[in-house]
């Protein structure tokens, strides 16, 4: 009764020397070239047994042992200046790049397997982690500021109103109180800084038509700061005070 036996199955000539290597235990730099070719050959005897349409690449590879083996075996020539070449430098090239690839594809497979483990979930956000606002600093928000730095830019706004007035014309008729609302300042302003998102306080304030309404933007320009809905800043002592909108669109 014949008994069957099943080879290992190689990817390739390089793969069966790299098995042949390891099964050794011996160093990919210093081949023992007529003991590897040996056992090099008893695989492939026993492979054309099984399957001749995968021989052809085994066989090249068994003639260039052969090769290889025969010019280690005979005198190498004398030569004085040149040093000669090992003949097992080309294939040793062959085996590390063949070694390299085959870690990398192991590598890759290894990633491939690892991924079809992982499973993503689009980001959900709960609504009252999204309604959340940050609680406004006051203290942090007009640092920096001060009412002195307020003062001076309101006095010179004042000054410029008032040279706008011509001293004959502005005695005639009747002067009557101007009703101007400090929540529809607010309300203005707010708007303003909204169209605008950075402004100056100088720009805002020439832009009112009385002295009346620029008292109350300016105070609407504080309650705003207050409620954190605008930013003030400035950079050198007596500049322009600088404001930023802090509402979204």
């Amino acid at each position: 009764m014949d008994m069957t036996v099943k080879l290992q199955v190689f990817e390739g000539p390089l793969d069966l020397l790299l098995h042949l290597l390891e099964k050794n235990k011996v160093n990919i730099y210093d081949i023992p070239i007529v003991e590897i070719t040996a056992q090099y050959m008893e695989y492939i005897a026993e492979m054309k047994r099984q399957d001749l349409n995968v021989m052809s690449e085994f066989l090249v590879m068994a003639a260039t042992l052969i090769d290889i083996k025969s010019r280690m075996l005979l005198p190498a020539p004398e030569k004085e200046d040149e040093e000669e070449e090992d003949p097992r430098a080309e294939l040793v090239r062959q085996l590390l790049e063949y070694k390299m690839y085959k870690c990398m594809a192991y590598e890759l497979r290894d990633r491939q397997v690892d991924a079809e483990r992982v499973l993503f979930k689009e980001p959900t956000i709960p609504p009252e982690v999204l309604a959340y606002e940050q609680p406004v600093d006051v203290s942090e928000l007009m640092s920096g500021v001060t009412l002195a730095k307020l003062n001076a830019v309101f006095q010179s706004v004042m000054k410029k109103q008032a040279d706008k007035i011509d001293p004959v014309r502005s005695k005639f008729g009747r002067i009557e109180k101007e009703e101007v609302s400090l929540s529809d300042k607010m309300a203005y302003v707010e708007e303003y800084a909204r169209e605008h998102g950075q402004f100056s306080f100088y720009q805002l304030l020439m832009a009112q038509c009385g002295k009346m309404e620029v008292i109350v933007t300016f105070l609407a320009v504080l309650e705003l700061m207050k409620m954190g809905k605008i930013f003030i800043s400035q950079e050198h002592t007596f500049d322009d005070i600088h404001i930023q909108s802090k509402i979204v669109a």
